[in-house]
């Protein structure tokens, strides 16, 4: 088993696909983890709101809260089972090529995996975001008592 030169650059060109799939999905989960945070970060104002004193307005808010924090786990669990597929497929790409396997129905398979993981990642964000705005279209009306 010899492998020249000419053979891993045209596995690489066959890797560069999923290498920026890999890329965007990597994005993502930036986006997906700023998104928590902020959501942690509120929720740990509104418990140190609440050790002082109860408050129903608060607790709403905690709902919202966690309801949003399962979404965004949701669509960041997702991501990160895409960004694996895709590692996955270039893995086999790879492989196939170096062991002359024949990969294809395997790399087929994980590819739709990997878009139906995406698919699922933007659906739990695009609920969370849409939770969010509710949220806050609510929250604009009913002020908190001082």
């Amino acid at each position: 088993m010899n492998i020249q030169i000419g053979d891993i650059g045209h596995i690489i060109q066959l890797a560069i696909a999923p290498v920026f799939l890999l890329t965007g999905i990597g994005t993502m989960l930036v986006v997906l983890t700023n998104r928590l945070g902020r959501i942690i970060d509120r929720t740990r104002v509104l418990e140190d709101r609440l050790d002082i004193g109860y408050n129903d307005f608060y607790m709403d808010e905690l709902d919202t809260l966690y309801r949003r924090t399962h979404l965004i786990n949701y669509s960041i669990s997702l991501s990160t089972a895409c960004g694996f597929f895709v590692c996955i497929i270039i893995a086999m790409l790879f492989l196939g090529d170096i062991l002359n396997l024949t990969l294809d129905k395997y790399i087929a398979v994980f590819f739709v995996l990997a878009v139906i993981c995406l698919i699922g990642c933007f659906t739990y964000l695009l609920r969370e975001i849409y939770l969010a705005a509710t949220a806050q279209r609510i929250r604009r009306h009913i002020r908190p008592p001082r």
